[in-house]
């Protein structure tokens, strides 16, 4: 049956004053309802689970698609979600499905960007023997290159082209296999771009541009947006200033982007971190200065799973958004310690709520203090922007089944 908003335990206090103000209307649906595909005007955002890492497709108003990141982790499975909606097919296999199920009334069936937030599996797409090897290139088939296998890029962004040597030439299997995957398509039909931090016109309406979305291009390889213009500042330290131990960490490196349509806004800024080892590397964090120029918005995904390095205090502070989305698929998603800081009504007033794409049973009973107050637990969750971007709902559908119907749908909220 259609999901609705239950509470199993009663709050008091301030709490209890903070759920009361972030109560929803929730629209009643019949058993089996099936989403209805995107249409013109509408701006979708889609956050696919397949408990094996992050993947977000969006749909723009005038149809231009944008996908971020394409996850395909490998390890033990143990600490990980059930693969959704089975293990029948590699993760990057069942994201182009999803994807070209949910195109089929765009202008055109392609992804006209791809953006990599940076070279981690669960972004990209880890190696594991029973990879295949592409027939389009000396490069083998998990995450992204999965993707590309069945569904057409235009233009592919990442935080490295052309040279992949900042801050250092790795050694990982899977970045050495996306880059012979990005040495062979860039030689065809695919653009390859590295991320322009500060712009806003490297990622734009590709058919109607008088629809008004705005992506701002707000961070990569330390380098952050101001907020004024197209001034950056880079945050890193010189690399000669460093030994090689000290380099910034992938993580840290990620590339973020912010999404405006009207009064609508959204943020995604890949595996972005707050820690700073216990305050002796303060340029680690490079995720409060990306909030601080990015926020407030109204819908935001979390750094880094939610994970305890990140969603940082001053995050939440500048942020102030409605609807917090965790991309999860871990039994370490999210941190007990980071639902504290996205419910607390110190670091941000007025009602809010978290979904999670895919909460393990050993990360909610973690939790069990706070995400018994999560306003879903489990499934793609897609964010509907009506047109001008002043309304928009939070529909959950159903990761069980490649149909996808909707399990709930909340809102309208306003933007």
């Amino acid at each position: 049956m259609p999901q609705r908003i239950t509470r199993r335990r009663f709050l008091t206090g301030s709490s209890a004053a903070l759920f009361l103000a972030a109560t929803h209307r929730v629209q009643a649906l019949e058993p089996d309802t099936p989403f209805d595909p995107w249409q013109p005007g509408f701006l979708d955002i889609h956050h696919i689970s397949t408990g094996r890492g992050n993947s977000v497709l969006t749909i723009a108003p005038d149809g231009t698609t944008i996908m971020v990141d394409a996850g395909a982790v490998k390890g033990p499975t143990e600490p990980l979600a059930a693969a959704r909606p089975n293990a029948t097919r590699r993760p990057g296999e069942w994201i182009a499905r999803y994807a070209l199920h949910h195109l089929r009334t765009t202008p055109k069936q392609q992804l006209d960007y791809f953006l990599l937030t940076h070279f981690h599996g669960d972004h990209m797409g880890d190696l594991t023997p029973d990879s295949p090897t592409s027939t389009h290139g000396d490069y083998r088939l998990t995450g992204v290159t999965d993707v590309a296998e069945l569904l057409p890029i235009r233009t592919l962004i990442d935080r490295g082209y052309p040279t992949y040597d900042y801050p250092a030439t790795t050694t990982y299997d899977a970045t050495q296999n996306y880059i012979r995957f990005v040495r062979a398509i860039d030689c065809h039909a695919t653009t390859v771009q590295c991320l322009s931090v500060g712009s806003t016109t490297q990622i734009k309406a590709q058919y109607n541009p008088t629809l008004g979305i705005t992506i701002r291009n707000l961070a990569a390889n330390g380098e952050v947006w101001t907020g004024h213009g197209d001034e950056t500042k880079h945050f890193f330290p010189p690399l000669a200033s460093l030994q090689p131990n000290q380099y910034p960490p992938e993580n840290a490196c990620s590339c973020a982007i912010k999404m405006s349509y009207g009064p609508f806004s959204y943020y995604i800024g890949g595996d972005l971190t707050s820690d700073t080892l216990f305050g002796t590397v303060p340029w680690l964090d490079v995720e409060t200065p990306v909030a601080r120029t990015a926020g407030p918005v109204t819908v935001a995904a979390l750094d880094h799973h939610g994970y305890y390095d990140a969603t940082g205090a001053d995050f939440v502070r500048s942020m102030r958004s409605r609807i917090y989305i965790l991309q999860s698929w871990h039994a370490s998603h999210p941190a007990l310690s980071t639902l504290d800081k996205l419910y607390s009504p110190l670091l941000q007033t007025g009602p809010r709520d978290v979904l999670a794409t895919g909460l393990t049973d050993a990360a909610e009973l973690a939790d069990a203090r706070l995400s018994d107050r999560m306003l879903s637990k489990q499934g793609h969750i897609v964010i509907r922007v009506h047109p001008g971007g002043r309304q928009y709902e939070v529909i959950v559908l159903d990761d069980t089944r490649e149909a996808g119907n909707i399990k709930a749908r909340f809102g309208p909220y306003t933007a």
